[in-house]
């Protein structure tokens, strides 16, 4: 079977374009992942997902392992087989989602007792099983276990989560082993504190990866903060392995992280959104909730091809979301993942022409005209 590998293809000041190459196929950079928390991304068959233009999925390992639990994923085939997917997927480590069970879990340096928050039920993650874990689910790209703490937290504690989190690196990349066709990538924490990230980087580099993600971020610091840090964290990691910035994030987010040399991202947010009533769109937000769209016969944007563009009324979207209709939650999700891949794939050209910073300054202008909402 064939390696991982990574190809950079173009650079515009820190934006960067290229291509991951798995045996499952390509996957184009900038890219952002869907999330499959559950073996599916919510509202959304898999062919739709693919038809949007995403190249890979996230899964979680957390969610998995409790339910239907990794052992049986396997017997069955494996994720992919299991819920569809032919394409890459990469699967986090369960790590952030133990850290949001604070009154629920147990750490230690051996790593983290647990209580099911769905029936109670007693649990251990280690680096090892971690990785096991994700062996048995069949994941195309492994995250090493890693301990976050949510923010703000005191120098001490980020200090001390952040070496405990490379010790555990090297346990993950010890268990992972040697396997062709799949990838380990590293996590870097630090919090917002710069000589603390240096030491993460100088740690995982020298334990060895085939990617680097940047963790601990987007855990309750703000835009602001988060983007003083990826002003200097990707710059700490490897040029030839692709970064991934966890857990980010709205659409300006998304263009200040690649404008950062960010390659890949993973969001909850246009799914979620979706399900609430809330669409992005390249002129801002549209909720659709509001009373205003009762009788406007306009798609929620005019040049966006997405289904619920082209077929559907801003009217009926807000009938639909009203009356607690599922395809309301259907439409309004495959649109903000369409939009989501149609932002990766405009950056993705423009860093290639080199006029990112132009693209850059009209994504900013064109959502400062004001409020899409109004006929």
């Amino acid at each position: 079977m064939s390696r991982f590998s990574f190809s950079l293809n173009a650079t515009d000041g820190k934006a960067r374009t290229g291509v991951i190459n798995t045996p499952r196929g390509d996957i184009r950079t900038p890219a952002f992942m869907p999330v499959g928390t559950a073996a599916t991304v919510k509202a959304m068959m898999p062919e739709s997902v693919a038809a949007t233009g995403a190249d890979i999925l996230l899964g979680n390992t957390y969610h998995l392992m409790l339910r239907p639990t990794a052992e049986r994923i396997d017997r069955l085939g494996g994720l992919h087989r299991f819920m569809n997917w032919d394409k890459p997927i990469l699967t986090d480590s369960g790590g952030f989602q133990v850290m949001s069970l604070a009154d629920l879990r147990k750490l230690t340096e051996e790593g983290v007792t647990f209580k099911s928050h769905i029936d109670g039920s007693k649990h251990e993650i280690t680096p090892e099983r971690s990785m096991e874990i994700q062996r048995l689910l069949g994941s195309d790209i492994v995250m090493c276990f890693d301990e976050c703490p949510a923010l703000p937290a005191s120098r001490d504690r980020i200090a001390e989560s952040m070496r405990l989190s490379m010790r555990w690196a090297k346990r993950s990349r010890d268990a992972f082993g040697d396997r062709p066709g799949h990838a380990l990538f590293g996590i870097q924490q630090g919090g917002l504190e710069q000589d603390l990230r240096a030491e993460s980087a100088e740690a995982l580099i020298a334990i060895g990866f085939d990617g680097y993600a940047v963790g601990g971020l987007a855990v309750g610091e703000g835009q602001e903060a988060m983007f003083g840090v990826l002003d200097y964290a990707p710059d700490m990691l490897p040029e030839d392995k692709p970064r991934y910035l966890m857990g980010v994030g709205k659409p300006d987010d998304l263009v200040g992280g690649v404008a950062r040399g960010i390659d890949m991202f993973d969001c909850v947010l246009p799914s979620r959104s979706g399900r609430t009533g809330q669409a992005f769109t390249r002129r801002g937000t549209v909720n659709i909730k509001n009373a205003r769209h009762q009788d406007d016969p306009r798609p929620l944007d005019a040049e966006c091809s997405c289904p619920a563009c082209s077929n559907y009324s801003r009217a009926y979207l807000h009938h639909v979301f009203r009356a607690q209709e599922m395809i309301s939650g259907m439409l309004l999700t495959w649109h903000n993942l369409h939009y989501y891949q149609e932002l990766m794939a405009g950056m993705r050209a423009v860093i290639a022409d080199g006029r990112f910073e132009a693209f850059q300054a009209d994504f900013h202008a064109l959502r400062a005209d004001g409020d899409i909402e109004p006929i």
